[in-house]
C-alpha cells in the first residue's frame, strides 16, 4: 500500500483542458459536453459506490445516480459558468452527491415506513462512506485460500479503527485514497486548508498501517 497509496493520476482538469470543452459545451457543442462528463464518470462512481448504503445495493444502480446528476448539470450549467465558485469536477461531484442523498433518504424513509421501525441516516443527512466497504477497499487484492481467516481477522480490525476515527479523518481518507481527489481538491470539497487535509491523510494512513503490521502476517496486506 505504502505511504501514500492511490495517488490520483493527472486528470484532464489539471492540464488545463477542461477549460475550452466547457466553453463549447456552453455553446451546445454536445460532443464536448459528453467528452467533459466522461472525464469524470469513474472518479464519480467510486464515490457513489464508496457511500451508497448496504441496504440499497441491487436496488440503486451509480450509473444512474450519475445520470441523473449529469441531467441537472447540463440544466444548470449557465448557472456555474456565470459564478463557478468551485472547479467543475467538485462541481459535479456535488450535484452527484445531492442526487444521492435524495434516493438515501427516498428509499429508506420508504423502508422506515413499510417496516414500522427506525432507519437511521447519517447524522448530519449526508451519505457517508460505509466503513465496512472501506475497509474491504483497503484489502481489495485477492488473498490466497491460507489467508482467508487472516483477511477476515483484519477486516474486522480495520472497520473497528474506521468506526473509531474522527469522521472528518476517515472522509479525508476516503476522498484521497479511494475517490482518487487531489489534496487540493479534498480541501475544497471539506472546506480545509491544504496543509491541514493532507496532515489528516497522513495520520489517517499511520494509523491503519500500525494496525496492519500489528498483526502476524498483516504485512502482506500493506504492499
Amino acid at each position: 500500500m505504502g505511504v501514500y497509496p492511490g495517488m490520483p493520476p493527472s486528470f484532464p482538469e489539471d492540464a488545463g483542458a477542461i477549460d475550452p470543452l466547457l466553453a463549447a459545451a456552453a455553446e451546445g457543442d454536445k460532443a464536448a459536453w459528453g467528452t467533459l462528463l466522461d472525464c469524470h464518470r469513474d472518479r464519480l462512481r467510486r464515490m457513489v459506490a464508496l457511500r451508497l448504503d448496504q441496504r440499497l445495493q441491487g436496488r440503486i444502480d451509480p450509473s444512474d445516480v450519475i445520470q441523473e446528476a449529469y441531467l441537472e448539470a447540463s440544466v444548470r450549467l449557465p448557472e456555474y459558468l456565470r459564478n463557478p465558485a468551485m472547479p467543475f469536477f467538485l462541481w459535479l461531484r456535488f450535484l452527484t452527491r445531492q442526487k444521492l442523498l435524495v434516493l438515501h433518504r427516498f428509499h429508506l424513509e420508504a423502508e422506515k415506513r413499510d417496516a414500522g421501525r427506525e432507519v437511521p441516516l447519517s447524522r448530519d443527512a449526508r451519505p457517508e462512506t460505509d466503513s465496512a466497504i472501506l475497509a474491504a477497499q483497503l484489502l481489495a487484492r485477492q488473498p490466497r485460500p491460507s489467508e482467508e481467516a487472516l483477511r477476515a481477522e483484519i477486516k474486522v480490525r480495520l472497520q473497528a479503527a474506521l468506526d473509531g476515527m474522527e469522521p472528518l479523518d476517515r472522509e479525508v481518507l476516503s476522498l484521497r485514497h479511494f475517490e482518487q481527489l487531489s489534496n487540493s481538491e479534498t480541501a475544497q470539497a471539506l472546506g480545509l486548508g491544504e496543509s491541514a487535509a493532507s496532515k489528516r491523510y497522513v495520520r489517517a494512513l499511520r494509523k491503519l498501517r500500525e494496525i496492519l503490521l500489528g498483526v502476524p502476517g498483516g504485512e502482506e496486506f500493506w504492499q
